[in-house]
């Protein structure tokens, strides 16, 4: 910036206005600038550049494999009608095959080599456990964790770490209310995976549902396919109902084996685990073409998000509009009305945190609770001291390859008790689908 020219004005009080408002105009600062410049790691004029870790392959990759690619194609909707202030969005997804060694890899190659932005939808407990230090040691924006966990509530230890999906106590909350007040005196058993996603469900199951009636509890880990002893001890324990805190292949995996001993309890799945399209699919492959959709009839699981077969939603007739036009080679279900969901509030957010965002821009826009619910049929909890995203959700069965919703949505807190919520539903759809 030239000093000379200064020099040379009068240090008249009008003339040094001026000077100070050419002097900003030329940084592209203040809060109204209009011109776009590169304000932080990973934004540019031109582009914001983000990243992710997602089970590509593995374990968790049926289904969850489809998440980030659904993102990806509302960024390219929302790049395809101009983008954020002007600037389009790079999503760079890599694959940790749902291995934290493998996720500490990628992620440390995206924010030291690719120099992300932030690190967005980064999906799995165990996984995204592994770099969360890291991600907050570097001050970089870890956003709408792919996960339920209650870990990422902890402003004070991660405070650039936010979920987004109900947390899994919350969840489980409500659903051990519904299994309570709908199967009074049966006898009830959980299956869960042996980690955070589990035991956040079991706690929150285990707040609503008597002890007295709770006749097992198995768990298992992902890399043994096995859950033939799991399954045995249910139905030796007698129990009628049965709750799975499970990814979808191992509630594949629970309905096969099951069904092979004969034993038929009513199936209680948490929403992580119980994408109806992704299910049958599971069910089929598994059963070599023996078992498919009808196997799901009856199951009682949560959604927080319109059903992909509500028609009556603006939400889903543009997420199939935008999944058809970007992605048609996928299915069209839960994982992919995920993925654009979560999208959206990345675009809302941040349009929220300014023209020219730094990271502590992003942070503070979303502690300050200006997060729309957008097509969420519950509210969001950020704030300053509350990085959990939707708060409740509503039960739902799947009946010939299909989630219905019934009864009362309800909302809770992780220490709070459960409360039907009057007035939730999905907020009314921008134009374009774009905030």
């Amino acid at each position: 910036m030239e000093t000379l020219s200064i020099r040379r004005l009068s240090t008249s009080r009008g003339a040094w206005l001026v000077v100070v408002a050419l002097v900003l105009a030329a940084c592209g600062g203040g809060s109204g600038s209009t011109t776009n410049t590169a304000s932080a790691p990973g934004i540019t004029a031109t582009q914001i550049t983000i990243g992710s870790h997602q089970p590509l392959t593995g374990p968790a990759a049926p289904g969850y494999s489809e998440i980030s690619k659904a993102s990806d194609a509302y960024f390219q909707w929302v790049n395809d009608h101009g983008g954020v202030n002007g600037r389009t969005i790079k999503y760079m997804y890599e694959d940790d095959g749902y291995n934290p060694a493998n996720t500490s890899t990628v992620v440390h190659k995206l924010v030291l080599q690719d120099k992300v932005f932030a690190v967005f939808n980064g999906l799995g407990t165990p996984t995204h456990t592994a770099v969360v230090d890291y991600l907050n040691s570097q001050k970089v924006p870890d956003l709408f964790v792919a996960s339920g966990c209650d870990c990422w509530n902890q402003p004070s230890k991660w405070p650039d770490t936010f979920g987004w999906q109900p947390d899994y106590i919350i969840e489980g909350k409500i659903t051990g209310k519904y299994v309570n007040d709908t199967y009074s005196g049966m006898k009830v058993g959980y299956l869960y995976q042996d980690d955070d996603f589990g035991q956040g469900g079991v706690t929150g199951l285990d707040s609503q549902i008597a002890a007295a009636k709770v006749v097992d509890k198995e768990k298992y880990v992902p890399t043994n396919i096995n859950l033939g002893p799991q399954i045995a001890h249910l139905q030796a324990a007698g129990a009628q109902v049965v709750v799975l805190y499970t990814i979808p292949a191992f509630t594949a995996l629970t309905l096969l084996t099951a069904a092979a001993l004969h034993y038929n309890p009513k199936w209680v799945v948490s929403s992580v685990g119980a994408d109806p399209t992704t299910l049958a699919g599971l069910v089929a492959t598994f059963s070599k073409g023996a078992a498919g959709a009808s196997l799901l009839n009856g199951i009682v699981t949560s959604g927080y998000l319109p059903a992909t077969g509500d028609t009556s939603s603006p939400w889903i007739t543009l997420f199939k509009q935008i999944h058809d036009k970007y992605i048609n080679s996928l299915p069209f279900d839960g994982n992919v009305v995920y993925g654009m969901a979560v999208g959206y509030s990345f675009v809302q957010l941040m349009k929220k945190a300014g023209r020219n965002p730094s990271r502590q821009d992003v942070i503070n826009a979303l502690q300050s609770g200006q997060l729309d619910q957008g097509p969420g049929i519950v509210p969001f909890g950020y704030s300053s001291s509350n990085h959990l995203g939707y708060q409740g959700v509503q039960m739902a069965t799947i009946q010939n390859g299909a989630a219905q919703f019934m009864g009362s949505i309800y909302t809770a807190t992780v220490d709070g008790s459960v409360t039907a919520c009057s007035d939730c539903a999905s907020k009314p759809m921008p134009a374009n689908g774009i905030p």
